[in-house]
Formats: C-alpha cells, sequence, structure tokens
C-alpha cells in the first residue's frame, strides 16, 4: 500500500520550480532505497541500488556528504534502465507515495525516467509527505518564513518522534528506514487523516492495535558508503608520480616575483578587513611589483588604490633622482584594478535566486578599466538580485583589454569540479579559452583544504590538456595572520551571527573561512607554497608585464549646454573651444544686469562684470554657468523657492545678474576671487538652497533635460566608528549588553586607533581631552589589557574600526556628466530610488571628472512659501519675501527683543541673549552676528556690541583699513575683509588675496610663510610703517582662521531677515507655518507652541470645520492644529474631509459628516483620532466619551455613525431615479445619541497625547512652570543614561501618570509608577522604608516633586533612593527664600525704578529682596539687598516681571 523511498544524487538543481525536461537543470541519482508496507505498517519489501553513472562522474562535493564515489557507483551499481524498470514495478503496487521532502526525490527520478523516454506511474500516485506545515508545527522549530515555523529535516523530526537522534543521514536506505518510522509513528499519532490515508473511519483503531507502542527500528544492515569509497580509491590509488623540475625552473622560481591579485579591500562590504592602504602597503613592504584589488561586484576602492599606489610611486621617483651612490633605489608598485564578478546564466532573470560564480577579472589598460567599470555599473542596476550580477552575454560585449583568472572554489570552473562534474567544469573552460585566449588563466591556491588540493589537481590536469596557464593566488580577505579572528567577527556582524556558532552549511551552522590562510602572505610564502608548481609562481610576472599603470585622476567634463543659434561659433566645433558659451553668458549677465542695476551701468559694474566673465572665461567654465542658471530659472518656473544663495557663489555679480543668487555682492562688498580664484584654475562650486518640497521637483528637471543615464546622486560609505565597533564585535562575542555599552559609553569622541596610538598625532589627540575623559580613557586601556572577554572585545574591535558597514546616499550631491555615466566611472542604484548612484565617494567624483551639484532642501524656504501662502489666502495680499524692505522697524524690534524662536539661524538662547544686548538696527548688523556666533569669534561679541553702542572706542591699526572696517566697528569679521585689506594696504593681486584666505582659514604654515614677506614689503612700499604691520598680520593670524565667509553670512543672514519680517508682520500664520514645517517632531511643536503661548497667539485643537493637513490660521487669528498630525488620520483621510468641506461648507454634526465625507478614505481608524483628538468637539451635542459609550450589542456610537453614513452613501449611489426624472432618496433615522460622563481633563488630555504625541489642550503641568524650572533641575529624560547620575542629587517635577503597588515574595510592600515632565516619561521603583513613607502620595494624576539621590548599587549600576516626596503646588512657597533682580547700569533710571516699584507694592509679603546692578563694560556687578522691604513670592508676580522683561533669579 506504502511505498517509501529516497534517492541520493549529484548535487542540487539550480532552479527547485524546473520542470523534469529541463535535464541540465536537475541532478543525477546515484542510489534511490524503497521499502513496501501494507496498511498496518508491515515491511513487504525493500529495495536499495546503487547506479552507474553513464556519461558524467559523481562531484567531489556530493561524495562528501552521502559516500559514494564514482569507482564505487562503478562497480556496485545497476544500469539506470533496470533501477527504472523494478522501480515502476514497485509503483505499481502501491497506493501511495511518501518520503521525507519527497517532491525533490519525486522530481530526480521524473526526470530520470524522461531522460531514458520510460513511462511511469511515478507522478500519478498520491503523496504523503512527513516534511510538511503540520510536522513543522509539531516539531515548532523558529525562524521559518512569514513568522512561521521551520520545516523540519528528517532528523529533527525523527529526535522531536522518538527523542533519539537520526545520525546515518544522506544514505539513502538509512533515510528510508528513519522515514518510515517516522511516517509510520505519523499515522499511529493520527497526524495524517483518514480522508488523506483514504480509509474508513475504524482503520486508525486498527492500527493502532498492531501497533500499540511506538513505532521501532526495522533493523536494517546499512552498507557504510564512506568506507566502500576510500577502500576503492585506496586500492586503485598508485604512487604518484613525483615530478622532476629543471635547476633551470628551479632558480627561475628562486628569482621570480608574486605579486597577489586576488585581494578583497574594505570596500567588499563586510567581508573584508584590508583598508587599501594596508593592501598597498603590505605590497611595497614586501617589495612586490604589483597589487590587485578585486572586491566582491564592485569597485568603490578603485579611484583610492589607484590614487594612494602612484602617490607612492612618484616619492618613489623623487627619491630614486636624489639617490646617493650605493644605495638602492626603491622600486615603485603597479597598481591592479580587478573586480570579483558574480556570472550567472542570465543577469536580468529574476524570478529564481542565482548568485552565479565568482570570476576575477583584471583590466590591463584604460579601456578595460572603463569595461570593467560598466560591467560593475550593470551588475548593480540590471543584475542586482541579492547581490549584484553579470552574465556571460555582458563579459562576450565587453572583454576587451581584460584577464581573467578561473576564481576561488565558487568559481565556475572549480565549482563545477566539486557539485557538477568534472566534463561540465571541462565545458566551463573552454568557453572561456575561447573569449580570452591567453589571457585567461587558471588560479591555484593553497589555504590547506581538502576540497581546493582535489580542485587544484584537476585543474593542472585541465591546464597541461588544454595549455592554459596556471598562476598561484591566495584568496586576501585581511592582511596579516593575526586579524583572521577580527575577520570573522566582521563575518558575524554581516550574518547577525555569534563566533560561538559553530562554521558550516545548513542549520545550525553559520558561514566562515575554514582556517586562518586567508591572509596577505609573502612572496616567500607563497613561492615555499608552490614550490612544486614553480610555473604558477613564474606565470605571475607575464600578467604584470600586460598591466599598464594608468590614472584616472582627469579634468572635470561639463555637459554640453545647448545655446541658442545665433551664439554658436564654427571655431568651437573645430578645436572643442566654448566660445559661443562665452558669449551667451555674457549676453545674459548684462541683460540681466540691466534689470538688477537699470538700464545704464556705472563704471564699477561694467568693471565688475567683465573682470568676472573674463575669470569665468579663461578658466574655461561658462558652460557651468549656463547650465545652474538654466535649471535654477526651471525651478522658479516650477514655483520651486530658491534660496538667496549659499557660500562663496554670492560673491559672484554675474550669477546675481543671471537670478543664480538674489544678494547683490557690489552692494555688501562680496568677493568674486573668494568663489574663483583668478590665478588658480578651479572648478567653481555653486551650492543651491530649494525648499525641501521642490528640491525633487528640479532634480526630476534635470534627469529629463541631461537623460537618466547621465544624471546620478553620489554614494556615500557608512564606516564603524568606534562606539559602533565595540557593540558590533560585544554582539558576536556574545558579550552582555549592559558590559558593551558601559565599554562604549568610556570612548570620548576620537578613534581608538587614537586612543592607543603612539604616534604624534594620536598623543595630540589624548591631550586635548577633558579630565574626565581621560580618566574614561585609562579605564579603556585597563580593561583592553586585561585577558577576559571584554579585553578581546576592544582588541578585536580596534581591528575593525573603520570598516565599510553600509552605503548611503550624499543628502544632496547630484552628478550631471556630458555622456553616459557608466563611460566614465562605475555606478549602482540608490537604495530608495531608481537613480544612479556613483560607486565613488563625494571626496573623490570631482577628481574622477565628474561635475558635481550640492541641491540642498532647505526647511526655511520652505516655511517661507508656507507662510505667504497662508497669508494669501487669509488677507488676500500676495507677499513677495526678495521685496520686503530691509529696514523695517518691526523686524528690527522683533530681533531687539531677542523674540527670535522660530527665526532661522538666529534661535538658539545664546543668540536671543546677543541679539537683546545688541540691538541690532541695520542689516550689515544681522550678517556680523550672523558670522560671529559660531565657537572661536564668539569671544568677539561682547567687543563688537560694546563698539556699536559707543562703549568702546573704534580703532583702526591704519587709517586706510576704516572703508572696509568700518560697518563692523573695527573688528575683523569676515575672510573678505582680510583678501580687500590684503589688496588695499600691501598691493596683493586678487589670487593672492584668496591664497591668503585659504592659508590663514585651514592654517597652511608653509603658504603663510612664502606670503607674510610679500604682503611686509608690499605694506612698506606703501609707505605702512613695519610695526603696524606686523602687528596687523599677528592679529588676523590669530583670528582669520574663525573669520567667517561673508557671503555665506549675508545669504543666510537675508534668509532669517525675511522669517523674522514675516514673524514680525504676520505671527499667527509664522507661526502654523513653523509648527506644520515640524509635523514629524513632537519635541519641537511642543516647544513651538510654548513661543505661541508667549507671543499670545491662540493655538487651538484640530477641528474638521476649521483644520486642514498642515497647522492653519483661523477667522480670528487663532492657530488650529493640523489634521495631519493625529496619528491614524492619514493625508487622503484629511484630503476628503477637506475636499468635502470646501465643495458645500462645514460640517453641521457627526451624521452629517459620515454622510458627505468618502470613506472609503476617511476610516474608522481615522474617525477614532480625531474624536479622541478633540478634531470632533465642535459639535456641541455630542462629547468625546459619547463616541465610545456601548450600545446592547457591544457596538460604539461612533462606529454606529460611520455605518450610518456608510447605508446613506450606498444608497445613494444606488439610488433609482422615477418616472419623473427625480432622484428617489430613501431616508434613514439616525442613530441615538447615548448618555455617556464626560472624561475628566486628565483622561480627555492623556487621549490627546496618545493621538498626537503631546497634550493640546494644554499641558497638566502648565500650572507649575516656575517650581519645575527653578526647583526641578534634573529632566526625566536624564534617567535614560543612569551613569551619568551617580553620586548626584537630583530634583524631579511631574505627574504621577500610572502606579501599580505590589508585593514582594518576603511579603514587603512596593510600587512601580510612572512620572511624566516636559521632557518625556519614566517608570520608578520604589522599595522598602521609603515605600512605607512615601507611599501615600501615589494617587494617579498626582502633580508630585521628588527628591532622588543616585546612588552605587551592588552590581555597580546606579540605585535611586528617595530622599524626598512632596506636592508640587507646596514648592514654590516653601523652597523658595528670595527674589533678586538683576539690572543692567543703563537700565537703572527714574522710569524703570517707578516701574519695579509700583509692581512691587502690590506683592508685599515676608520674603526677602535683592537688587544685583552689573557694568558688562566694566565687568563690574553690586549687590543690594533690600533691609526693610519683603516680598509675596508668587506665579503672579514672576508673570508680570517676565511680562515687563525684567530679569529675576529665585534663591
Amino acid at each position: 500500500m506504502f511505498l517509501i523511498f529516497d534517492t541520493e544524487t549529484t548535487g542540487l538543481p539550480k532552479k527547485w520550480d524546473a520542470p523534469i525536461s529541463n535535464t541540465d537543470n536537475w541532478p543525477r541519482c546515484v542510489q534511490i532505497a524503497w521499502q513496501i508496507h501494507n496498511e498496518y505498517g508491515e515491511l513487504i519489501e525493500y529495495h536499495d541500488y546503487l547506479i552507474k553513472p553513464e556519461g558524467y562522474n559523481i562531484p567531489y562535493d556530493a561524495e562528501q556528504i552521502h559516500g559514494i564515489s564514482t569507482e564505487l557507483a562503478l562497480e556496485k551499481g545497476e544500469d539506470l534502465e533496470k533501477v527504472l524498470y523494478l522501480f515502476n514495478e514497485a509503483l505499481s503496487n502501491s497506493k501511495f507515495v511518501a518520503g521525507h521532502n519527497v517532491k525533490f526525490d519525486l522530481d530526480i527520478m521524473g526526470c530520470e525516467y524522461y531522460r531514458k523516454d520510460v513511462k511511469t506511474l511515478l507522478k500519478d500516485l498520491p503523496v504523503l509527505d512527513t516534511c510538511t506545515e503540520v510536522t513543522a508545527t509539531m516539531c515548532q522549530i523558529p525562524g521559518g518564513r512569514g513568522g512561521k515555523f521551520k520545516l523540519p529535516t528528517l532528523t529533527e523530526l525523527h529526535q522531536h518522534l522518538f527523542n533519539a537522534p537520526f545520525s546515518e543521514a544522506h544514505n539513502a536506505t538509512a533515510d528510508v528506514e528513519a522515514t518510515t518510522r517516522c511516517f509510520l509513528e505519523l499515522i499511529r499519532q493520527r497526524v495524517f487523516s483518514k480522508e488523506e490515508l483514504d480509509v474508513p473511519s475504524d482503520y486508525f483503531g486498527k492500527f493502532n492495535a498492531k501497533n500499540p507502542s511506538v513505532i521501532n527500528i526495522i533493523g536494517l544492515k546499512h552498507l557504510n558508503l564512506k568506507k566502500e569509497s576510500k577502500r576503492l580509491k585506496k586500492k586503485s590509488e598508485e604512487k604518484p608520480e613525483i615530478l622532476k623540475h629543471s635547476e633551470k625552473t628551479l632558480q627561475n622560481l628562486k628569482g621570480a616575483n608574486f605579486a597577489h591579485l586576488h585581494c578583497h579591500s574594505q570596500f567588499s562590504i563586510l567581508q573584508s578587513t584590508s583598508s587599501v592602504s594596508n593592501l598597498i602597503n603590505s605590497a611595497i613592504k614586501d617589495k612586490m611589483p604589483a597589487v590587485a584589488i578585486t572586491d566582491s561586484g564592485n569597485m568603490m576602492g578603485a579611484f583610492y588604490f589607484v590614487r594612494e599606489a602612484l602617490a607612492h610611486n612618484n616619492t618613489v621617483q623623487i627619491f630614486n633622482e636624489k639617490l646617493p651612490e650605493g644605495e638602492a633605489p626603491k622600486l615603485p608598485i603597479k597598481p591592479i584594478l580587478g573586480c570579483e564578478f558574480n556570472v550567472c546564466v542570465n543577469h536580468l532573470d529574476k524570478t529564481h535566486k542565482d548568485n552565479g560564480y565568482q570570476i576575477v577579472i583584471l583590466a590591463k589598460n584604460k579601456n578595460g578599466y572603463h569595461n570593467l567599470a560598466k560591467m560593475s555599473s550593470i551588475s548593480h542596476t540590471d543584475g542586482f538580485y541579492y547581490v549584484p550580477r553579470i552574465d556571460k552575454k555582458i563579459i562576450e560585449e565587453y572583454k576587451e583589454d581584460l584577464i581573467v583568472l578561473s576564481g576561488n572554489l565558487y568559481g565556475e570552473i572549480p565549482s563545477k569540479i566539486l557539485n557538477i562534474g568534472e566534463n561540465q567544469a571541462e565545458e566551463a573552460l573552454i568557453w572561456w579559452k575561447e573569449q580570452f585566449g591567453t589571457d585567461f588563466y587558471l588560479e591555484v591556491m593553497r589555504h590547506n583544504q581538502e576540497n581546493e588540493n582535489h580542485v587544484n589537481d584537476v585543474l593542472i590536469e585541465f591546464s597541461k590538456k588544454h595549455k592554459v596557464k596556471l598562476i598561484a593566488s591566495n584568496n586576501t580577505f585581511y592582511t596579516t595572520e593575526d586579524e583572521a579572528e577580527a575577520h570573522d567577527i566582521l563575518l558575524c556582524v554581516k550574518d547577525g551571527e555569534k563566533t560561538a556558532t559553530p562554521k558550516g552549511k545548513g542549520r545550525g551552522f553559520r558561514y566562515g573561512l575554514p582556517n586562518n590562510e586567508y591572509y596577505f602572505k609573502s612572496q616567500e610564502q607563497m613561492r615555499n607554497l608552490f614550490k612544486d608548481l614553480p610555473e604558477s609562481i613564474i606565470n605571475i610576472q607575464e600578467i604584470v608585464d600586460k598591466i599598464e599603470i594608468y590614472t584616472l585622476e582627469r579634468d572635470v567634463l561639463l555637459p554640453k549646454f545647448d545655446i541658442p543659434q545665433e551664439f554658436i561659433n564654427p571655431e568651437d566645433e573645430k578645436d572643442g573651444g566654448v566660445r559661443g558659451e562665452n558669449a551667451y553668458l555674457k549676453y545674459l549677465t548684462f541683460e540681466g544686469a540691466k534689470k538688477r542695476y537699470g538700464e545704464v551701468l556705472d563704471k564699477e559694474t561694467k568693471e565688475r562684470l567683465d573682470f568676472e566673465l573674463s575669470i569665468i572665461e579663461k578658466t574655461g567654465y561658462p558652460g557651468y554657468f549656463l547650465i545652474v542658471w538654466d535649471f535654477i530659472l526651471e525651478a522658479r518656473k516650477m514655483g520651486v523657492s530658491v534660496g538667496p544663495g549659499r557660500g562663496s557663489a554670492a560673491g559672484s555679480a554675474a550669477a546675481y545678474c543671471l537670478w543664480i543668487t538674489n544678494i547683490d555682492p557690489i552692494k555688501y562688498d562680496l568677493l568674486f576671487e573668494r568663489f574663483l580664484n583668478p590665478d588658480r584654475v578651479s572648478l567653481p562650486d555653486i551650492d543651491i538652497d530649494f525648499d525641501d518640497e521642490g528640491r525633487q521637483k528640479v532634480i526630476d528637471f534635470v534627469i529629463k533635460k541631461y537623460g537618466a543615464s547621465q544624471v546620478a546622486q553620489i554614494i556615500t560609505y557608512g564606516t564603524m566608528a568606534a562606539k559602533s565597533s565595540i557593540r558590533d564585535t560585544a554582539r558576536a562575542l556574545d558579550l552582555p549588553l549592559p558590559d558593551a555599552d558601559r565599554i562604549a559609553k568610556l570612548i570620548p569622541g576620537i578613534k581608538l586607533q587614537h586612543i592607543f596610538g603612539e604616534d604624534a598625532k594620536s598623543k595630540e589627540k589624548i591631550k586635548g581631552l577633558r579630565a574626565e575623559e581621560l580618566e574614561n580613557v585609562n579605564e579603556l586601556i585597563k580593561i583592553a589589557e586585561g585577558d577576559n572577554l571584554e579585553s578581546q572585545t576592544i582588541k578585536q574591535a580596534r581591528a575593525l574600526e573603520g570598516s565599510v558597514r553600509n552605503t548611503g546616499t550624499h543628502a544632496c550631491g547630484v552628478i550631471i556628466t556630458p555622456e553616459k555615466i557608466t563611460n566614465l566611472i562605475p555606478v549602482a542604484t540608490a537604495k530608495d530610488s531608481d537613480m544612479y548612484v556613483t560607486q565613488f565617494d563625494n571626496n573623490v567624483v570631482e577628481s574622477a571628472g565628474l561635475l558635481k551639484m550640492d541641491f540642498l532642501g532647505l526647511k526655511t524656504l520652505t516655511l517661507i512659501k508656507d507662510t505667504v501662502k497662508i497669508i494669501k489666502a487669509k488677507h488676500g495680499i500676495k507677499l513677495i519675501p526678495d521685496d520686503f524692505p530691509l529696514d523695517d522697524e518691526k523686524t528690527y524690534e522683533l530681533f531687539q527683543k531677542g523674540e527670535t524662536i522660530g527665526v532661522f539661524q538666529y534661535e538658539s538662547a545664546g543668540m536671543q541673549k546677543h541679539m537683546k544686548s545688541l540691538k541690532p538696527t541695520e542689516f550689515a548688523d544681522l550678517i556680523a552676528m550672523n558670522a560671529l556666533y559660531r565657537p572661536g569669534p564668539m569671544e568677539y561679541i561682547p567687543l563688537f556690541i560694546m563698539r556699536k553702542h559707543g562703549e568702546e572706542a573704534i580703532e583702526y591699526d591704519l587709517p586706510e583699513m576704516e572703508e572696509h572696517l568700518k560697518e563692523t566697528y573695527g573688528v575683523t569679521v569676515y575672510q573678505e575683509q582680510v583678501m580687500l585689506l590684503s589688496q588695499k594696504l600691501a598691493g596683493f593681486s586678487k589670487g593672492d588675496a584668496d591664497m591668503l584666505r585659504k592659508a590663514m582659514g585651514k592654517k597652511i604654515f608653509s603658504l603663510l610663510e612664502k606670503l607674510k614677506p610679500k604682503f611686509i614689503e608690499g605694506g612698506k612700499k606703501n609707505n605702512h610703517p613695519e610695526e603696524k604691520l606686523e602687528k596687523i598680520w599677528k592679529d588676523w593670524e590669530a583670528f582669520a582662521a574663525y573669520a567667517f565667509n561673508k557671503s555665506h553670512s549675508t545669504c543666510y543672514a537675508y534668509i532669517a531677515y525675511q522669517t523674522a519680517y514675516l514673524k514680525a508682520h504676520y505671527p499667527a500664520e509664522y507661526m502654523a507655518s513653523v509648527l506644520s514645517n515640524n509635523m514629524s517632531d513632537i519635541k519641537q511643536i511642543t516647544f513651538f507652541m510654548e513661543e505661541c503661548k508667549r507671543a499670545g497667539i491662540p493655538v487651538l485643537g484640530p477641528d474638521v470645520n476649521e483644520s486642514y493637513y498642515k497647522f492653519a490660521v483661523n477667522k480670528e487669528g487663532a492657530i488650529r492644529f493640523g489634521m495631519g498630525a493625529i496619528k491614524g488620520v492619514g493625508a487622503a483621510a484629511v484630503d476628503a474631509i477637506v475636499k468635502e468641506r470646501k465643495k458645500n461648507g462645514n460640517y453641521s454634526s457627526i451624521f452629517d459628516l459620515a454622510k458627505r465625507v468618502d470613506l472609503r478614505a476617511a476610516s474608522k481608524k481615522a474617525f477614532d483620532g480625531l474624536a479622541m483628538a478633540g478634531g470632533l468637539d465642535s459639535f456641541k451635542n455630542v462629547h468625546r466619551a459619547q463616541y465610545y459609550q456601548l450600545d446592547e450589542k457591544g457596538v460604539t456610537f461612533i462606529e454606529r455613525a460611520i455605518r450610518y453614513g456608510n447605508k446613506y452613501q450606498e444608497n445613494k449611489n444606488s439610488a433609482q431615479v422615477s418616472l419623473f426624472g427625480e432622484t428617489s432618496e430613501v431616508q434613514f433615522p439616525e442613530p441615538e445619541i447615548p448618555f455617556a460622563e464626560k472624561w475628566g481633563v486628565m483622561e480627555e488630555l492623556s487621549k490627546e497625547k496618545e493621538l498626537v504625541g503631546i497634550y493640546i489642550s494644554g499641558h497638566p503641568l502648565d500650572d507649575f512652570k516656575t517650581e519645575i524650572e527653578y526647583f526641578c533641575h534634573t529632566e526625566l529624560s536624564a534617567f535614560q543614561n543612569q551613569d551619568n547620575l551617580l553620586n548626584r542629587e537630583l530634583a524631579v517635577g511631574g505627574i504621577l501618570t500610572s502606579v501599580e503597588h505590589k508585593i514582594s515574595k518576603n511579603g514587603k510592600g512596593w510600587a512601580l509608577f510612572t512620572v511624566e515632565d516636559y521632557s518625556g516619561s519614566y517608570e520608578f521603583r520604589i522599595f522598602g522604608e521609603e515605600y512605607l513613607r512615601f507611599k501615600h502620595f501615589f494617587v494617579p494624576n498626582s502633580f508630585l516633586f521628588f527628591k532622588i539621590y543616585g546612588k552605587k548599587g551592588w552590581n555597580n549600576d546606579v540605585r535611586l533612593s528617595f530622599t524626598n516626596i512632596q506636592l508640587l503646588q507646596d514648592i514654590l512657597k516653601e523652597f523658595s527664600k528670595k527674589i533678586t533682580l538683576n539690572l543692567d547700569i543703563k537700565d537703572v533710571n527714574e522710569p524703570n525704578i517707578n516701574k519695579i516699584n509700583t509692581i512691587l507694592n502690590d506683592y508685599k509679603g515676608t520674603k526677602n529682596l535683592h537688587f544685583t546692578v552689573r557694568d558688562n563694560r566694566e565687568k563690574l556687578r553690586l549687590n543690594l539687598p533690600s533691609r526693610s522691604f519683603k516680598i509675596d513670592i508668587s506665579n503672579e508676580l514672576l508673570e508680570v516681571l517676565k511680562k515687563e522683561q525684567i530679569n529675576f533669579k529665585l534663591n
């Protein structure tokens, strides 16, 4: 009745779902065994046959699994026809075919029947399988697809059913016996149903009567196939012929150079620990003539590799030119570019996984490199499926100037030797030889592996037979042998594995290299390894000699810009010139100048434009300006906001006349040479800000204009930093997470290589650390010196630091090329789009000849744009930000008050403080503050402020300096000032001035030494005293490193001014836009809502009758919350609500809303979100709690309202037209509104927080702001990192949102409670005496004050001890002892004193009053306690003081 069978084969199929007619896909059967049992499990017959191989041999890897060698199968096997006949007979006597994962065996045998054209019942009989989802659920092995359990192996099922392992897997007879036992036990346990077995209902009773206990093994004797194969091998093995090489060959071997031609670098992502530098330096150290880089599937390291090798060769050349007699010259090194490609059958086929074979291809010359780059690009763009792939058609197309090595064990020929058969391997060799001739080499490797030795034996025979030369190689993944462990950890990081998991294939194993031989071996080591194959070493020089040295650096290639016919110059076609582009650029510039400066240009403007255009012509970059002009013009047409400029580009008057920038450089003394140095040809760099929503539109336009194949984004390499290398290594070594965290936190912001380095740079880095950082570093070094798991983690992390972990896309860089980008460099595809991304990163793309543009998305431009839209919609006024007057009083008043929250670049607390002191009155003040407010120049801010207010005299070292320093009150703020003054005082050229700026800014001391004498001599020629010139130079040296780019500062001050203007004149509209632009950041929304409250702008919750997706302003001037900020209310729902509201007016009730809005877009989730967040509060007849009142069927009222709306809409859509042509509409009664108790304030607020992430109606702690600000110095967010709380007294204020009182095992009470403040929430635990003392405070929704002390726990962690808990409302009264009013001496005048007196008289009490008067100029401070006047410190008083901007301090 049951035929249970199993097969052993020559391997596995490439495609598991291929038809059996695909005979090339399905492996051959080398053994079949079957048993036939009757319906009650009694054995009727069993058979086991080896099958003689016909026209194939059994591959090495298959033999290693089942032990059947070709020799054994030939000696003991039967003819396939006979076995097929016998198996057919067995099938004819069976009702069912059974097995474990039996589909594979059915396909194997089905294909064998097809090959011999023999008919069979095999596919007609019903199948019973012991490997199904049912048995998977029984065994419950986690990790299956889609959250399911894994299908069990035969061994795992046997273990589960019989609690005993089944060891002799992969012998068909043993497998069949185990399968039969499992199959019959599954019947006994009624896992198979009577329908599946097609038996009567009493069958299981009878079966169990015959088999009352667990099914036993039959006990058949199995032949040990591995032993038999070994016996035959020993018998057939003759003594190997010892190869004798001539003396000449052995001499040649001694003198032969070896070079590594198969090397992986860190760009083989998470597969190699060797950096490009390590590879090159190792080759140089061992005096190798060349070295290759052959990363897996990519060429990311190519540019760095060639550049570094050529830099070495340059130093060698210089050294050798100056070589003293008798000294040996240094040797140059030849960099060889290559790639280890994955070559599959069809790189476009993504219907099944085919990672292909790993083939190493090397470039002979520059043309070969370009062919490699094209193939690598195709592998990533078209061929990527699990891995980047190409196929043989691609290789045929791009094979010119390439050399092919057969690869490692995963190469086509070695892999086929091991897995498919030597005949197929030989066929593959013939194809490669036909394609590449003498540029094809067989790679022999010796990593001390048995399977590799077998492959090498076959390759040597192939080499002789087909006259293909052998070359020796070592597949290098790390540079020194002691890096093997670090490399193994890297592989674990890649696969998310632990090093403790054993290496191997299959379940319960992980991938790893089999031994420590995969390192960069020396020439001597390689010669010794291959001394019996000397030609494999000697042949390497032949490959090296075929390779040319070339550079990948080139001048930047500009795309061809289409200019109008009248500007085309025929001469350009002949010599590749850009006369036509220059002429067109000049025309556009002067046409723009007429609009910018008027029809008639003054002499200065004309000279400036002529000068700039002459430099652009000289440098050859008119096309660059035209390209930028073109897409910025298009951006403006599309309604995309474009920034006024960014960086030094704003120094170009030509760019201003082309509307590339929007700041007049002549007016603001911005310099063109800061942007494009006339003495030094370098590519200009115009960075452009677009509103962040419109940026992609501009990129899309560029793609459309130049073609998708000519536009790309730039790759970024994510490397393992110090802390992440510690954490990754700890994960792989299974170091507990708390220990890993503790070690990582000891690392300051420097690399591990500097912490453990002995070089000068490392020591300098360590010297610059703060005391506590130095303490941490010393502890880290101490841990590293141990011999435990922690020290091992640090040691291995040092080796992994800097490894490339992943790739990403540069935030703003875009490449535009004049031809297909793949003709120039290798590319891949960006992760989140179809755009190309370069394989070379931002550091080298320009050196590789690519034009890079920075398209930046600036949120502030979106903010301005949104505000203008709101103003237009609400007031009907169309504002043009570029037309805002730069002398607007109201705007400067806002800056003077420091009310700059939400104002671009000026919103930090420090900037607000300086703005209040500076009291800016003109745009130049804003530019200067934007430049000064950064580390370094910040110390000059007080001087700048005092000079502005005349509190300190403005002095100039020389009278001639006033012209350029007047606007900044004699303080050197900008790089441009240094440049202009060097020209004026010392006669520097524009180019020299820019060199000086660069030398000072970047501290290039060699250049400064060269320029200083020139400055002194030039100044003396202009009759300036030498001592004054020396002083000026010294001051510049001190400050120029901090001096800022005025062009950039002006542009960003301009954007800031526009935001401030909008905030000053349209505060509600502006703040609505600010809130909209921060919708994804709840903390920022909270922060800006506070600012709205301070400014007296009401922020109302969401409302279906007033809200939009983003925040908006209603008719009363209040800000309405955006519905898009509510969880669950998506853009589609908001769009449907707003669209219907605009069309047919406001919604009158929940029923009206449900009837009118498109319920396909607005789901129940959207209704829930709106109801809980208060979006339906405008329907006054229903409050929030009523929406969730259940009826007798357990259905909420909101759900009934939605059902009502659904029913109404369905009826409306299917309404029939009556005889009179009118639509008949059935009226449905509205559901009854249920009664429900209103939610309390806290419940309403908590629902709002749940849905939006913040409290909308108000924060529960708002009434305690003063208490929290002055007496609660610790935010709850600080508790996330408890190490910082050790030995600190902490004061926390918050609301108790939840509490659980518990009893421990020993009967003592304790509590788990959550406290929330403005920064977040934290769950605390309180025990013992502290719990008993304070438990009466633990009432949900109480406002509490906590005093906590962080002390060391028994496990070296931080234990929190509660020293005091009080009600928050008692704190101000109890803790405030005195109030100090802080006054500037300038504010001590009669009006101010009277105002303060009036205020204080309204709040007399019992607390002390103090005054502090300060004189900032003289740096004096005077404390004045009031002896007689006492005051009542209350929230009301503090609010008045804040409103009047009187600075105070509570003690």
